[in-house]
């Protein structure tokens, strides 16, 4: 496992963003530059290392985009039997080319566990008294990070700020037909499962995770942007959860969930004072990030050589000049 000492001149070299020319238009999303190539049906994903918590960005984190992009590839190949993937190619280890699709405008969230510290986490809402969930009913007497009995999808809407929404929402506001969002439901379910029984032979849980879906040109249901990375999903380690819930702990985790309740614990609240984001901090977070990787693939993380990975990857991506 790569240690600080080694992270540490990454630092200053972390990849905030990209702005190649010819490659098409840019579309700057909160961890990823997107490049449309509406004429060739694709488009370019590249991962930076910016870190988003609570619909705002707050800080690079380094080698971040390498991490999201590799695992995201690396899950991508395990679920293609279940429903097709947008990937059409990985050139450099920052980057997607996927293919054109006509987006559906809601993220798909599926939930096992009663958690989260978000506004639109199943747990602050649940702790504020809601019990019918985006459709769903929650049972009284939960506590925070229980189990549910069986996942939950729990929608929100696209946007600068995200929404809840339920399947009747769903098809009030056309945003899906009801034939359409069965099949989503049932896709995402699927899907879902294959993490969390991979993950469990790797000793983790998947939490819970968000997935975007589009359309082809045939009108297929396709599985698009990233999958199972810690920026769109919670892991905990399962050899101490029990434990820890007993004792009224957080879990042990492994995603950017260390970052949201550092953020609470250094006082932060919607419209409040942001507190210094300290490069230890980015340090942790990098480790995070990277210790998942290994331990969900099994294969070891290699750093890059570049120091200039803006350099590399428009070079890797020259094949693809819009």
């Amino acid at each position: 496992m790569i240690d600080r000492h080694t992270l540490r001149p990454f630092l200053s070299t972390s990849l905030d963003e990209t702005s190649l020319v010819g490659f098409g238009e840019r579309y700057r999303g909160k961890v990823r530059d997107v490049y449309l190539q509406p004429q060739k049906k694709r488009r370019i994903l590249i991962a930076t290392d910016r870190q988003s918590a609570f619909d705002i960005l707050w800080c690079t984190v380094p080698l971040k985009g390498q991490v999201l992009n590799q695992m995201s590839a690396w899950w991508f190949d395990r679920v293609t039997d279940i429903m097709p993937i947008h990937v059409v190619a990985t050139p450099d280890p920052n980057v997607t080319v996927g293919k054109e699709l006509t987006m559906m405008p809601v993220e798909i969230v599926v939930r096992a566990y009663l958690t989260g510290s978000s506004k639109t986490s199943a747990w602050m809402n649940y702790q504020s008294g809601v019990r019918d969930f985006c459709g769903v009913r929650l049972p009284d007497n939960m506590k925070k990070n229980d189990p549910f009995k069986e996942p939950i999808i729990t929608p929100t809407t696209k946007g600068e700020d995200d929404e809840l929404i339920d399947t009747a929402g769903i098809i009030k506001h056309k945003l899906a037909t009801a034939s359409q969002w069965e099949e989503v439901q049932e896709k995402a379910l699927k899907v879902f499962r294959r993490g969390q029984e991979l993950a469990a032979k790797r000793g983790l849980i998947l939490v819970d995770t968000k997935y975007e879906m589009g359309f082809d040109a045939d009108g297929t249901l396709t599985l698009a942007d990233e999958i199972h990375t810690p920026d769109s999903s919670r892991y905990w380690i399962a050899g101490t959860y029990d434990e820890r819930l007993a004792a009224g702990k957080e879990p042990d985790m492994l995603d950017k969930e260390f970052f949201r309740l550092w953020l609470r614990s250094e006082g932060f609240e919607y419209g409040g004072k942001r507190p210094e984001i300290t490069d230890d901090v980015r340090l942790d977070l990098a480790l995070k990030y990277i210790d998942l990787f290994e331990r969900i693939t099994g294969e070891t993380f290699v750093p890059p050589k570049e120091v200039n990975v803006a350099e590399r990857i428009e070079k890797n991506l020259a094949p693809y000049k819009d």
